[in-house]
């Protein structure tokens, strides 16, 4: 039977965005740690959290993941694994003073964004680095090229920004940040130094950017936005951000189902539903889940982009875990019949 209209008003809904939740950077970082416990054994060390998300850094300590602030935490002799947020060259000459083996989880999107910064200094650039001050990210990018590097943490600092010639400026980007944020910085930017170059690509990686079209399509016909992320994490905070100027009338962030305020859903009727980068998908379903037990049981899932982009693992368990298959596979030959 077909809804009146005034039944489709009042229908409670929930709006799914797709996609959500982990993106290739995040995937490939947690089962780096993942496959280094199963490969050597815990504990492992792991640099700051491996990423942004109470859950994944929890449910890894469990397994034997050891997190730490420094590199100087870590024994000597000891694994170290660097997060996807990537770190400064700075941070490799501590690791080898320390005679650590290293296992490098950095986002190969933030390494581009790494390369970018020593090839514009090795020009002689004086690079504007948009992002906020203190996020690993921006810590481990500047530390590419300090002497280079100025950091411009939204439009508003534009004004404070010194160059030494405005022939050869150019700007890069965290890539976890809004992307309408980050381009009305780089118009201002444009506006006082009308020479300033762009990037070869996009800076803000394409999860970011994909998510944050899913809830701009989805916040403008909620009443309320729920984003499943930790308030550490940049592209989680972007996405309440964003929901809130696509429209929706209120959004909130949330690590678990049980941070929900019932008050919130007061006279709601749609309720969209997404999650940051670094956030599983079981803590997506508690949402939905304890959603559909007060009446929005209805998801309709909004769709904004299809994503099917991976990365491989790092390249040092790649080297290890391909002779760990050698040594295997040359033991299954020894022991076959006839040999």
């Amino acid at each position: 039977m077909t809804a009146t209209p005034a039944a489709t008003s009042t229908a409670r809904r929930v709006l799914l965005a797709a996609p959500r939740g982990y993106c290739a950077g995040v995937d490939r970082a947690v089962i780096a740690v993942e496959k280094a416990l199963e490969q050597y054994g815990a504990p492992v060390f792991v640099r700051k959290e491996i990423v942004h998300n109470k859950y994944v850094v929890q449910t890894l300590e469990k397994k034997g993941a050891i997190f730490v602030d420094e590199t100087e935490e870590v024994p000597e002799g000891s694994i170290v694994i660097f997060s996807a947020h990537g770190v400064a060259p700075v941070v490799h000459e501590e690791a080898a003073e320390r005679r650590l083996a290293t296992i490098d989880a950095t986002c190969p999107l933030v390494t581009k964004v790494h390369k970018e910064a020593v090839r514009f200094a090795k020009d002689d650039y004086d690079i504007l680095l948009i992002g906020h001050e203190g996020h690993e990210e921006v810590i481990g990018t500047s530390g590419e090229a300090p002497d280079h590097i100025t950091l411009v943490d939204g439009p508003e600092d534009v004004q404070n920004v010194q160059v030494r010639d405005e022939s050869k400026v150019v700007w890069l980007s965290q890539t976890t940040l809004s992307v309408d944020e980050t381009m009305e910085t780089v118009d201002a930017l444009k506006d006082r130094f009308p020479q300033l170059i762009s990037p070869p690509s996009d800076d803000i990686c394409y999860a970011t950017q994909n998510r944050q079209i899913a809830v701009k399509q989805m916040g403008a016909q909620a009443d309320l936005v729920i984003v499943v992320g930790s308030r550490n994490s940049s592209n989680s905070v972007r996405l309440v951000e964003v929901a809130l100027g696509a429209g929706a009338r209120d959004a909130h962030l949330v690590d678990f189902a049980d941070e929900i305020d019932e008050s919130w859903l007061a006279g709601v009727t749609t309720v969209g539903v997404t999650s940051g980068a670094s956030v599983p998908e079981i803590l997506v379903q508690g949402v939905l889940e304890w959603l559909a037990e007060r009446g929005y049981g209805d998801v309709e899932v909004v769709t904004a982009a299809e994503e099917s982009i991976t990365f491989s693992l790092p390249k040092e368990l790649r080297r290890d875990l391909r002779a760990e298959a050698e040594r295997l596979n040359a033991g299954a030959e020894d022991s076959a019949p006839g040999k």
